[in-house]
């Protein structure tokens, strides 16, 4: 029989020793034995534990942020709005989606051109979107297919085809504006007195960007008029649309 190790020695043998040596351990002392990976790989996974925890943390705080801001914006800067409907071609089509800025009209008014956001008179959940053309204190006409505000003809390349309708002369009241849709002849709005003048306080902003589909990404541009002051008077005027 071979022999057994014993205290101090170790067996013979013709393999080289690919063991680790132990160290020596003081008496009185347990000897802790060598770590085997397991250790290892808890400390790991506590770490991307915590790691993971932090960055929920940072996401998290990020996304009240961007919602916090993205309310900010659609209550006093800016929203989105859909189109539907005709009623502003060929400026606007159905289902295009664009931004109105809905903190300019808290410095200045609206100014003739300006593509508006209202709500509707007699259903303020609904939204129209118009085109401004008269302003308080004005004349407005529309007549043998031509718009005219204190009697002068308004030059519109941006309209669809000439309107049918005829209206006024009227006189804009203060604190309202004259809206017109581009596409004439299927518009509701200032000729029509379901909307007649609308309210200054009705309108939600100003249309300034479209923004789908992406193929028709544009700016929505203001035109220019050439238009004189004029005396308004006191006769011979139509019964304006919408106010009593």
């Amino acid at each position: 029989m071979g022999d057994f190790p014993v205290e101090g020695e170790a067996p013979e043998s013709k393999t080289p020793d690919v063991v680790a040596r132990t160290p020596d351990v003081p008496p009185g002392e347990a000897q802790v034995p060598p770590h085997d990976g397991v250790v290892h790989e808890g400390e790991a996974a506590r770490d991307r534990a915590r790691r993971l925890g932090r960055e929920a943390m940072e996401y998290l705080n990020a996304l009240v942020v961007a919602v916090v801001l993205a309310a900010f914006v659609m209550t006093f800067v800016a929203r989105s709005f859909l189109v539907q409907g005709p009623s502003m071609e060929p400026t606007l089509h159905d289902g295009e989606r664009l931004l109105v800025n809905k903190f300019v009209y808290r410095f200045s008014s609206p100014k003739r051109g300006n593509i508006v956001v209202f709500r509707y008179p007699y259903n303020p959940s609904r939204m129209f979107i118009k085109r401004v053309i008269g302003l308080p204190g004005e004349v407005v006409q529309v007549a043998g297919g031509i718009v005219y505000v204190n009697g002068q003809s308004l030059e519109e390349p941006y309209i669809y085809e000439r309107p049918y309708r005829e209206f006024g002369p009227a006189v804009v009241p203060e604190g309202r504006v004259f809206v017109l849709g581009d596409n004439r002849n299927m518009s509701q709005d200032s000729t029509d007195e379901t909307v007649g003048m609308v309210p200054l306080g009705n309108i939600e902003g100003k249309a300034f960007f479209v923004y789908w589909p992406p193929s028709r990404i544009r700016v929505c541009g203001d035109p220019v008029y050439h238009v004189d002051e004029a005396e308004v008077p006191e006769s011979g005027l139509a019964a304006v649309p919408g106010v009593p």
